[in-house]
């Protein structure tokens, strides 16, 4: 009578070879990481924009929101009677306000080394047509998609 074979010799085998393909694997796509360059928005213009979007939206989002404190108190030791339909109202001003903000402050940061300008209008439209140039491809690659 022969002898049969043991499996456990034959996948030991196996799962050592497995073991090291997915070590190599994950070795390329170390290597192909470290060669990729970030393409993102550089930290100093990050923080560029951080700032102007406290400012700019930070501000009217907080006065949005103590509108309804401050006339609370007016109403509750009775200085003026205040509608609730104008407090409403004039939050809502101030939150639009702070979204506007939000976009001013993004779009006028510079993405020179230096700050640029107090107000940095100049930059908006540089801005616009980075944004838009960064879509441009996602929008191409969909209308491409969509006839096939």
């Amino acid at each position: 009578m022969a002898k049969k074979r043991s499996k456990k010799n034959n996948s030991s085998k196996k799962i050592s070879t497995q073991s090291n393909a997915f070590q190599d694997l994950e070795k390329d796509v170390k290597t192909n990481n470290s060669k990729v360059q970030s393409s993102g928005i550089p930290k100093y213009v990050a923080d560029r924009m951080a700032k102007r979007i406290f400012f700019t939206a930070g501000i009217p989002t907080l006065l949005g929101m103590s509108v309804f404190v401050i006339s609370y108190i007016i109403v509750t030791r009775k200085i003026a009677e205040i509608p609730p339909s104008s407090t409403i109202a004039i939050s809502a001003l101030f939150f639009l306000l702070g979204l506007g903000g939000l976009s001013y402050g993004i779009l006028s940061a510079s993405w020179d080394r230096a700050p640029g300008s107090f107000l940095g209008l100049e930059n908006i439209p540089l801005n616009i047509q980075r944004a838009k140039a960064a879509f441009k491809p996602a929008s191409q690659n969909f209308d491409e998609a969509k006839k096939n």
